[in-house]
């Protein structure tokens, strides 16, 4: 007989309140808001289990450490990012508004008010606790730019793009949409962007981009 996944929800016997899976899930949304409330240092896992509505116990039967904790937070948002420029999202795309779409996608996710906290935390304890800054730059920065790069790269074997260095023209990319925005906001120059201002610069951004990439085709004849 096969299990399906409701069945490892709710186990044998006495039938349990959630299953692994949701409790996971409302860790992760309780320890986001301790670390972006509280910072690195000063979250600790007795006040996201007591967030979370769960035993510590079962927080460290899921969780083994504030670090592992923390790599879940990040996976869990760059997560839905890659969902958002997934190929069976943008590829029915046509070029411009597939590189909209993602540099939108990025937009919202750096340059709103949460991405904004979390960078500054990287930013402000990544020197005290190497873990935050490496989880960081793997699972975000590095993976987000990797995810970049592809997508150029695939667009350049499909002869739309002429880009000698898909991972360079990413970062390239990814600074001409926020890199200004982003200072200004985590300087507390200004608020952050709202979506209709991120949505505007993803255009603006796209044509730039793509007039210095675009692959231009030698007149028949």
């Amino acid at each position: 007989m096969v299990s399906n996944k409701s069945d490892s929800c709710r186990g044998r016997g006495r039938p349990q309140i959630r299953c692994d899976e949701d409790t996971l899930r409302l860790i992760i949304a309780a320890a986001w808001q301790e670390f972006l409330s509280r910072g690195y240092a000063h979250t600790g896992m007795v006040a996201v289990a007591q967030k979370a509505g769960i035993s510590t116990k079962t927080l460290y039967r899921l969780v083994p450490n504030k670090a592992e904790l923390f790599k879940m937070v990040v996976a869990e948002r760059i997560g839905r990012f890659m969902l958002e420029i997934d190929d069976r999202v943008v590829d029915p795309l046509d070029l411009p508004s597939a590189l909209e779409r993602i540099l939108v996608a990025y937009g919202n996710l750096t340059l709103q008010d949460e991405g904004i906290a979390m960078t500054r935390l990287v930013l402000g304890e990544g020197g005290r606790f190497p873990e935050v800054a490496q989880t960081f730059y793997e699972g975000a920065i590095h993976r987000i730019g990797q995810a970049i790069a592809d997508w150029l790269a695939r667009q350049s074997k499909r002869g739309l793009l002429e880009i000698d260095d898909p991972m360079a023209a990413a970062g390239m990319l990814r600074g001409m949409m926020t890199m200004e925005p982003q200072r200004a906001s985590m300087l507390r120059q200004s608020k952050p962007p709202t979506g209709t201002e991120i949505a505007a610069r993803a255009k603006t951004c796209t044509g730039l981009f793509l007039r210095g990439c675009l692959k231009v085709r030698a007149a028949a004849g």
